[in-house]
């Protein structure tokens, strides 16, 4: 059986369906019941009446000629009686036949049997009499049987079964008045704008909705957030677009207004810059975006010591130029499930970092190691550091220190931040011990690594 779709019709049909499956299990008890119980009340009138022959057996049975009795009641018809002597027929009421009701040639029966006489069944009672050659039938019509039956199972189900539509009509109400909490948030949705994000109150609403309405609320909380974090990315990213923008196009007036090629060719170069800052910032906003997107990466079996290797050896020419010295220590396969692409640039942001922001002739750590089956990456610069306040606003996004002099977008670390997140690993920052600048470690939890 198919559902109606809506909740109203499926309540309906589940409560009646059960009210009326219980109904019939009752009436079929009730049947069994009456059956057994009226079967043996009229089987004890049978035995009753053939006692009452037999006892008082009003004429001589010596006597040749059969008597019939007289119908006294209209349903006498119903039940019939015979007394046989000595195998012939000596008593007998007005429709009892002239053979025997039973079969018992010659020899006497007891007990009850149901049997066809005619094209009527008739439930017939045996008993002896005081002589073992007298026998006694008594029966009567198992359709007068059904008659009684019938009408005590009217009398008894037939208020029960007239009160069906009444109790459909008033499982109708109350299943309609039950799911009317829904009609009002259903309302309530469908008049919101689109824009509207505030939680939904309902007066009075059932324990059983409270789930669903603080899920919805939630959801509502986190759509608004997640709203509000793309209207703050948006505004942010304008504004630190136009300052690149901004650049090129004073140095595209420079070198269009130079006279001196040397002159035109710094202006040149210095717009060459500016697009390559401009990309770099272009490319970390799409990262970003893509990870805030809350798509789940494809986590594989990624060697980060081999990862780190390759990621130094792209960026080396930058600290080659600041004369800085490298220490990397990735020696040992650490396998880590996780996205490569993503753990590339984490790891080129973080040492990019490193890099950038410590002095020529300073030196930049890199160590990979496996400990206890936890994966560590660990990054030390001999830089400047970061007091305790910046520390405590590193991974904001376009944050950067001010009077470092070195030129940034400021999501870097927001977007090492969120990679470390969605590979369940935990990064820090905080002083250097070995160095005295800027440490850097990022660990991968046990579960995580491979």
């Amino acid at each position: 059986m198919r559902l109606p779709r809506s909740l109203q019709g499926r309540l309906l049909v589940l409560v009646l369906g059960s009210v009326v499956g219980a109904w019939l299990v009752t009436a079929a008890l009730t049947w069994i019941d009456v059956r057994h119980e009226l079967d043996e009340l009229l089987d004890s009138h049978l035995a009753q009446a053939a006692a009452l022959l037999v006892v008082q057996q009003a004429r001589d049975l010596d006597d040749d000629h059969a008597v019939d009795t007289p119908t006294l009641h209209r349903y006498a018809p119903k039940v019939a009686f015979q007394v046989f002597h000595e195998g012939s027929l000596a008593l007998r009421s007005s429709n009892a036949p002239s053979t025997p009701m039973l079969d018992f040639e010659g020899r006497v029966v007891d007990g009850f049997r149901t049997v066809e006489i005619g094209r009527t069944t008739w439930r017939v009672f045996a008993a002896r009499g005081r002589e073992r050659d007298v026998q006694v039938f008594v029966g009567e019509q198992v359709e007068s049987r059904d008659a009684i039956l019938w009408a005590v199972l009217r009398s008894a189900l037939g208020p029960m079964l007239l009160a069906l539509p009444l109790l459909t009509l008033a499982a109708w109400w109350a299943v309609r008045r039950g799911v009317a909490p829904l009609r009002v948030m259903e309302r309530t949705l469908a008049q919101r704008r689109p824009s509207a994000l505030r939680p939904i109150a309902l007066i009075d609403a059932p324990s059983e909705m409270t789930p669903m309405i603080e899920a919805l609320n939630g959801l509502f909380a986190r759509i608004a957030e997640l709203l509000e974090s793309e209207r703050r990315f948006t505004a942010d990213a304008a504004h630190e677009l136009r300052t690149p923008i901004a650049g090129i196009r004073a140095q595209a007036q420079v070198a269009l207004g130079a006279t001196v090629d040397s002159e035109r060719a710094h202006a040149l170069q210095a717009t060459l810059q500016g697009c390559d800052r401009a990309a770099r910032l272009v490319d970390q906003l799409l990262t970003l975006a893509r990870l805030e997107s809350g798509a789940e990466p494809s986590l594989l079996a990624v060697d980060l010591a081999a990862l780190v290797r390759q990621v130094v050896a792209e960026v080396a020419p930058l600290a080659l130029n600041k004369q800085q010295a490298i220490e990397v220590d990735a020696a040992n396969p650490c396998v880590v499930p996780g996205d490569a692409t993503l753990l590339a640039v984490m790891v080129r942001n973080l040492v990019d970092n490193a890099i950038r922001y410590s002095p020529s002739e300073a030196v930049v750590k890199i160590a990979v190691s496996a400990r206890r089956g936890a994966v560590r990456l660990q990054v030390d610069d001999s830089g400047a550091g970061m007091s305790p306040p910046d520390l405590a606003r590193i991974g904001e996004r376009f944050f950067r220190v001010v009077g470092s002099g070195q030129e940034g977008s400021g999501l870097g670390w927001s977007i090492a931040r969120r990679i470390a997140a969605v590979h369940r690993a935990e990064i820090h920052a905080a002083r250097s011990e070995s160095l005295g600048g800027l440490r850097v470690e990022v660990s991968f939890p046990v579960a995580a690594a491979v």
